[in-house]
């Protein structure tokens, strides 16, 4: 029988899953109180698994952040991060479901349909903050019970951190006993060549919005430190002329935001003095190039 009780530690692995836009990687982020996932109002930012690690004295969660499942729309890069969805959820103890407060729809359902039915479940209902009428939630949760015997089904928001820590408490019942698993100063198994690259890929999507098409990444070219300064030289790969005139702008200025608002994320985050280059480079076709891919890691 486990042994129950205060000196009891736990520790585990657990995905966080949910249609694209749902905030999973804002929650990541308020659980670890870093910027590790990137985010923007972009549907499927997140393209790869992020790990971020949350130690406390009791427990130790290792959070897997993962590309919203995709439905709609189809290509070898979209094929590529179902597939890491998929694998996540065959590495974890348990699993926390993201569903937008006030809305479930069918493709919401598609994705509570790829976790496994043993895999314990929680049901995070996240922008709380964003209901027009609070009183709207109770009758969402109960509908929401219907879809799946959840562990808990917890409100929260991303945002204000309503909700995070009622969330955390309800997450380490359902791990294992066990020591943990990274060091207790270690908040991602990621390396910061990684992190530098998807802190450029976020201003990216966040200056243009609208304006840039889904099909553009960010390859690190070179990445080197010396008495405390990252030098660091990252290229855009974007998929037709047109699209690396957007990205430059005129007289170079998008760009220079671009790359100067990454620069001061990744000193916030590096804890030093960073000198980016980031250049644009037209490859077209990247995204249905299979090998390409699985070069830059999404497989």
């Amino acid at each position: 029988m486990s042994k129950q009780g205060p000196s009891c530690h736990r520790a585990g692995y657990v995905a966080i899953v949910g249609r694209p836009n749902v905030g999973k990687s804002s929650l990541l982020n308020a659980f670890v109180g870093q910027k590790l996932s990137i985010t923007s109002r972009k549907a499927q930012t997140t393209r790869h698994r992020v790990n971020g690690i949350l130690t406390h004295p009791d427990a130790q969660i290792v959070f897997v952040d993962t590309p919203g499942f995709q439905t709609e729309y189809g290509g070898t890069l979209n094929r590529m991060l179902n597939r890491n969805v998929t694998h996540a959820l065959k590495d974890v103890h348990a699993t926390i479901f993201v569903v937008e407060a006030g809305r479930f729809g069918p493709r919401d359902a598609a994705v509570l349909r790829q976790v496994p039915p043993d895999l314990q479940t929680i049901a995070a209902v996240n922008k709380t903050d964003r209901m027009a009428n609070r009183r709207d939630l109770l009758p969402f949760l109960q509908r929401l019970s219907t879809e799946r015997a959840f562990a808990a089904l917890v409100p929260v928001s991303a945002t204000t951190g309503e909700g995070v820590d009622t969330l955390l408490q309800e997450v380490k019942k359902l791990l294992p006993e066990g020591k943990a698993i990274f060091g207790e100063g270690e908040i991602t198994d990621r390396s910061e060549r990684f992190l530098a690259a998807e802190m450029i890929r976020e201003k990216l999507f966040r200056q243009l919005g609208e304006e840039l098409p889904y099909v553009a990444t960010v390859v690190i070219d070179s990445f080197s430190e010396e008495t405390g300064l990252r030098r660091i030289g990252a290229t855009i790969l974007v998929d037709k002329e047109g699209h690396r005139k957007i990205v430059i702008g005129r007289g170079g200025e998008t760009l220079k935001r671009i790359a100067s608002d990454a620069r001061r994320d990744m000193e916030r985050l590096f804890g030093g003095k960073v000198f980016l280059e980031v250049w644009v480079k037209v490859k077209s076709g990247w995204a249905d190039n299979t090998a390409l891919l699985r070069s830059l890691g999404y497989d």
